[in-house]
């Protein structure tokens, strides 16, 4: 037991090495037998006065961490709890090159470039490569040089690569491994799809051998847009209208960008034409305009009524002319088109044609300066202004109602009457045509009114109308008188006497007629008293009596004869002369004269006054009872009667012509008796006695002598 105690602690034995060789430019690997009792073994590589360690368990075992192609010692030590036994004989091994450091890029579809930086004791390189897919051949060059290119790749394959260096005696070195794709193919078939409504286009093309994205470039000028995808398809949006784009894909991967594809040219669809403007030429004709659209192959106008009807326009042109109605609203919309499709909806413009002009015109003239105008309502009119034209004054009229009344007319003046329609929209209907309208013709005006004969007026007045017809009209109590006339007087006829006219004027022409003139005040003469009686009172007084003359307020008559005249003035119907002479023919005349100082002058049949009295009357008895009267005449030419009245009877006696005495015969003696001789007038064949206006005087005849007895006349009485 002791024994085995002492050998379980002592050191294990030396290991010998077998073999030691690098394969690694870092490390060297050693071989050795298995030493008993050993549990470790501790590797040593010394370079000079440096060293490395690595502890193993059993063999072969690794030292690592050393430099490339460097020489070094390389010896064993076992190890077990009793300690480590001493180095094996050492070997010398040196570590091989270190590998080159690829730098790889792949400089176009099918070439990929590897290089390096020079290896220290390298005295050539060795570079494979491969598919990594293992399909294909293997290409390996040797070389001196720190640079390769491989030509005629796959584009888009990735290849493994491998490079080792060796030194002078042809020992490899590490080798350096490096996986490099080559950068993908331009790819092909590409479509481009235009989506007019979304101004945006989707690309599409083949799915190229390698590729992990694409990127799709949209190019017009200036401007790019891209499309980053890594499927086989890209959308592009936000496309300007009107443009040409070139589209072209490019191919990535890790290695790079294939080549462009060749650019397909994408036309947009126009763009909504501009500068629209939209005029009504003409009545019925509107002209739609616009401005040219780049890629614009043609245009399509729609025109769609405010009633629902819809026409259209395919033009090439930037124009385009319609039909329209008056009164109308029409939305317009403009589109251009190219193999693209349709511009996107621009403006929608809306054009109002002018109101219709009004229809059913009617002008009634309501007096002579004034007119109502009335029409049929339009389509299409808000507001309705009327204008008259005359001369050089224009009466305007707006009013939303289908009537206006024009006032403060011009009278007697043509008038150009124009109904014009607006709206708010379009503003007036300026192509309605004028109505001719003629005013009432204007009052004339009288100048003067002048008297011709008691029941003639002559009317004179300015005339101021052409072509008129003038009415005078005298208006009264006693009725209405005309006359007419188209110049500047007329005369009125058979007026009646004593009566009070207004005479006015008016002018009628067949536009109208006028108001009436002011009124003038006429009055005619008084009338004449149609009936006269002269009554003799006595033999110096006569009362004239007669009937009322219309229009008189007072009367003067007047009795003249060369003798004299006796006149009378008075309100009265009648009126008591005094100073008439007996025996005297008389002129009758009157004049009736009204409150304001007209007079008539009247004349009516002569009048002749009782024939004067006699004088020295005296009676002489004559024999049988007899008596004889006797008086001075005053005319030789007048004849006279002699009355006696008595209380036994009446008697009388008429002389012979030329005789101034009468002779009573068988008058009764013894009474006393009124004896009146009075002057006789011819009325017919027969001698009528004068109202005896003649002095009476008593006498006493008695029965006793031979005279008469004359008693004193004891009164005078006066004959009513």
């Amino acid at each position: 037991n002791i024994v085995s105690i002492i050998i379980s602690v002592l050191a294990p034995d030396i290991p010998v090495i077998d073999q030691a060789y690098s394969k690694l430019s870092n490390s060297i690997t050693v071989e050795w037998r298995a030493v008993p009792g050993a549990t470790n073994y501790m590797l040593t590589a010394q370079d000079g006065d440096s060293f490395v360690e690595t502890l193993v368990k059993n063999s072969p075992g690794t030292v690592t961490g050393l430099k490339p192609a460097t020489l070094y010692r390389i010896t064993v030590r076992s190890i077990n709890s009793g300690g480590k036994s001493q180095p094996s004989p050492f070997r010398k091994v040196k570590t091989v090159l270190a590998a080159p450091i690829l730098s790889v890029r792949s400089l176009s579809c099918d070439s990929i470039s590897v290089s390096w930086k020079a290896v220290p004791m390298a005295a050539g390189f060795s570079v494979s490569l491969m598919r990594s897919d293992g399909l294909g051949r293997m290409l390996k060059q040797n070389t001196t040089n720190t640079y390769l290119i491989f030509t005629n790749l796959d584009p888009g394959a990735l290849y493994t690569i491998k490079a080792y260096a060796w030194n002078a005696n042809g020992m490899p070195g590490d080798d350096f491994t490096y996986n490099q794709r080559t950068s993908p193919n331009a790819p092909v078939d590409v479509k481009v799809a235009f989506n007019s409504d979304a101004l945006r286009a989707v690309v599409s093309w083949m799915p190229t051998e390698g590729a992990l994205t694409y990127s799709v470039t949209v190019s017009s000028g200036h401007l790019k847009l891209r499309c980053n995808t890594s499927s086989a398809s890209c959308t592009v949006p936000s496309l300007q209208c009107s443009s040409e784009y070139y589209v072209s894909v490019t191919a990535y991967n890790d290695a790079g960008a294939s080549e462009p594809t060749d650019a397909v040219s994408l036309k947009t669809i126009p763009c909504a034409p501009v500068n629209i403007s939209i005029e009504e030429d003409e009545p019925g004709h509107l002209l739609v305009s616009w401005s040219s659209v780049t890629l614009g192959h043609y245009y399509v106008v729609f025109v769609k009524s405010d009633d629902g009807l819809e026409v259209h326009c395919n033009t090439s042109y930037t124009q385009c002319h319609f039909q329209s109605d008056c009164g109308f609203t029409y939305f317009i919309s403009v589109f251009a088109y190219n193999k693209a499709g349709q511009s996107p909806l621009g403006d929608v413009f809306n054009f109002t044609t002018a109101p219709c002009c009004p229809s059913e015109f009617r002008a009634v003239l309501t007096s002579s300066d004034t007119v109502r105008v009335t029409w049929a309502p339009v389509r299409g009119a808000d507001l309705y202004e009327t204008r008259a034209a005359g001369g050089s004054a224009v009466v305007l009229c707006r009013d939303t109602a289908t009537a206006c009344t024009l006032s403060a007319l011009r009278c007697g003046t043509p008038y150009n009457i124009t109904v014009y329609s607006s709206s708010e929209a379009r503003g007036s209907n300026t192509s309605c045509a004028p109505q001719s309208v003629a005013t009432a013709p204007c009052s004339p005006e009288i100048k003067n009114i002048s008297k011709e004969g008691l029941s003639i007026v002559s009317v004179q007045w300015q005339p101021n109308n052409e072509e008129a017809t003038y009415v005078v009209t005298a208006r009264g109590e006693a009725g209405l008188w005309h006359c007419t006339s188209t110049r500047n007087s007329c005369t009125l006829m058979d007026l009646p006497c004593g009566s009070a006219f207004s005479v006015s004027a008016i002018a009628r022409s067949p536009a109208g007629q006028s108001f009436p003139s002011y009124s003038i005040p006429l009055e005619t003469a008084p009338c004449c008293p149609n009936d006269l009686t002269l009554t003799q009172v006595t033999q110096s007084v006569t009362n004239i009596s007669w009937s009322v003359g219309r229009g008189a307020q007072t009367y003067v008559t007047t009795l003249e004869s060369p003798k004299g005249q006796a006149k009378c003035h008075t309100l009265q119907t009648y009126c008591l002369l005094g100073c008439i002479t007996c025996g005297t023919n008389y002129t009758v005349s009157l004049r009736a004269i009204s409150e304001t100082g007209l007079a008539s002058s009247c004349t009516y049949q002569g009048y002749s006054s009782s024939a004067c009295c006699p004088s020295g009357v005296k009676l002489y008895r004559l024999s049988n009872n007899g008596i004889r009267v006797f008086w001075r005449a005053s005319d030789e030419t007048t004849n006279y009667k002699a009355d006696l009245h008595g209380s036994k009877g009446n008697f009388s006696c008429t002389p012979s012509s030329g005789l101034s005495h009468c002779d009573i015969t068988k008058i009764p003696c013894g009474d006393v008796y009124t004896v009146v001789v009075a002057p006789m007038t011819n009325k017919g064949p027969k001698l009528t006695l004068f109202p005896s206006f003649c002095p009476k005087r008593i006498y006493s005849v008695t029965c006793s002598g031979s005279s008469l007895g004359m008693g004193k006349s004891s009164t005078f009485i006066k004959n009513s």
